[in-house]
């Protein structure tokens, strides 16, 4: 059995949790001695795909022209690409159209979480369809005290700040107007966003957010993985307001990181983290400013345990053997 993770789009998403995803992929696949390869001339029997762009939709018409299998990683809906880039929600059922069109060339179609599993039901998809999480790596990511003193020197933060932090790009659904306001409401506090989309691709009212002018509110931009690392060993607390997620790749770093973990109370969470044992989660701003103060005034319990313990219920190599068994009955199904 081998298979071709198709790669060609990977730079145009290495920034994205899409493309985190397809990196562990292929690194766990490999440690479960899955044959890989990512050059479509060579022979294969399965081909995996992650993005929907139009040479993923070829390259999955060619191998069912050939016989091949083909796996489609959904990691996107309809409802997680309004609110995005300019023109997002106009476009949103053009959207909504084509990544049904790719999908239902799938003969097993992947997927991270229930939640995003009941949306492709909802659209009609009749395809088979399993679960199973973009996982973490839980070795990789772990709290690092001695990564808090050079986090904070090199973006100007004292030791005794008390600093919140998320991740992601500059999109409305992510819930980047809602951070900028709590660190206007909050100015004992800092908050750090990581993360970046050019500007030209976003809404008016998301480039003003990321120019807001607060003194402790900070844009540090698209990081590397080991800089990343470092803030969730650096920082108090992880703020994810985000409006929708087919599961949140972060999300699942900061927890396998112990840092405190705030989310919206949003359905792709239900059924696997829990308010008040592993996260606590808020419905809305006032809600947040609540516990980010309870939280940074260790007034409440901060969760991380139960956290890492679902992060590593989720470890990117418990995955790996899943996906090996999707694709080892793949290609036993009509052989």
């Amino acid at each position: 059995m081998k298979v071709l993770l198709y790669a060609k789009n990977e730079k145009i998403v290495s920034r994205s949790g899409v493309g985190r995803a397809m990196f562990m992929q292929k690194n766990a696949l490999k440690s479960e001695q899955v044959e890989l390869t990512c050059d479509p001339r060579e022979d294969f029997d399965i081909v995996h795909l992650n993005t929907v762009f139009p040479s993923d939709y070829h390259m999955a018409k060619k191998a069912k022209r050939e016989g091949k299998k083909v796996v489609y990683h959904a990691h996107s809906t309809k409802e997680d690409f309004r609110n995005s880039f300019v023109g997002s929600n106009l476009t949103a059922p053009l959207f909504k159209w084509w990544i049904m069109k790719c999908y239902q060339m799938a003969d097993l179609i992947l997927t991270p979480t229930e939640y995003s599993k009941s949306l492709l039901n909802g659209y009609g998809i009749k395809n088979p369809i399993e679960v199973i999480s973009n996982g973490v790596d839980t070795c990789e990511f772990q709290k690092n005290v001695l990564d808090r003193e050079s986090f904070r020197r090199k973006y100007g933060f004292r030791n005794e700040d008390k600093i919140v932090m998320s991740v992601g790009l500059y999109f409305e659904r992510k819930g980047i107007l809602d951070f900028v306001e709590l660190a206007g409401r909050m100015p004992e506090y800092q908050f750090i966003w990581f993360g970046y989309t050019p500007e030209l691709q976003i809404p008016k009212k998301v480039r003003d957010a990321i120019h807001t002018d607060l003194p402790n509110l900070t844009f540090a931009g698209y990081v590397p993985k080991e800089e990343l690392k470092k803030a969730y060993s650096s920082c108090d607390l992880f703020l994810f307001p985000s409006y929708e997620e087919t599961e949140g790749i972060v999300v699942l770093e900061a927890l396998s990181s112990q840092i405190p973990v705030i989310l919206r109370d949003i359905p792709v969470y239900k059924n696997w983290l829990e308010d008040g044992r592993d996260v606590y989660k808020c419905k809305n701003n006032d809600e947040f400013w609540v516990r980010v103060h309870q939280i940074l005034q260790c007034q409440i319990p901060l969760l991380t345990d139960g956290g890492r313990m679902r992060a590593k219920e989720r470890d990117v190599l418990c995955q790996a053997k899943k996906l090996k068994y999707y694709y080892s009955a793949l290609c036993k199904k009509n052989a």
